[in-house]
């Protein structure tokens, strides 16, 4: 390291980020939000806070107390979406976008939850997702928080539900960028999932 920095610094008249640089194994270091399995075909994965900063940005986009029209909200989540799927697909993250959808979805559970103040609206919007009238009672009386009660509307307020809002399926779409880089012929670095 020593010796590259001093290269580096001295021939090339660059300056080194002592922070970011390191001689280290490949899987322990992160570049530009990538880094890589540990196996022999070096696969590119996702680096973890790559993760935490896609969570963090969702967070805000899904705030139940965010004053947004339904519409709006999911607008900017795709819009969001399709640009950090579009730049990190290359990366093996088929995993990562299965749990990443449903825990989104569960976020957004959260927000009509929260729009449904009363235990009468609650109940009349509940049958009108067809939920039984027995089961639409006990949820609608239910004193539990927002985040417990969006894994109880999951039936409810389901895959279907918010495709048809609109929503985008973050694992087709990753799916379908991954064929497409497969056809392009990326080599054994990037194998299509």
């Amino acid at each position: 390291m020593t010796s590259v920095s001093q290269f580096v610094e001295g021939k090339l008249k660059l300056k080194v980020n002592r922070e970011k640089s390191a001689v280290d194994r490949p899987w322990k270091r992160k570049f530009l939000g990538f880094s890589f399995l540990n196996d022999r075909k070096a696969t590119l994965r996702l680096a973890p806070q790559t993760l935490k900063r896609c969570k963090d940005k969702l967070r805000k986009l899904t705030n139940r107390t965010w004053s947004i029209a339904m519409e709006e909200r999911i607008r900017q989540i795709n819009e969001y979406l399709r640009g950090w799927i579009g730049y990190f697909h290359p990366a093996s993250a088929k995993t990562h976008c299965e749990e990443l959808e449903q825990w989104l979805r569960r976020r957004l559970r959260m927000c009509p939850w929260k729009q449904w103040k009363r235990p009468w609206t609650r109940f009349r919007n509940l049958r009108a997702l067809g939920v039984p009238e027995w089961a639409a009672w006990m949820m609608a009386k239910s004193s539990k928080g927002p985040w417990v009660m969006a894994r109880n509307t999951n039936n409810a307020l389901n895959v279907a539900y918010w495709k048809r809002q609109g929503l985008l399926s973050l694992l087709e779409h990753y799916g379908k960028l991954r064929q497409s880089l497969g056809t392009a012929g990326c080599g054994p670095a990037c194998p299509v999932v």
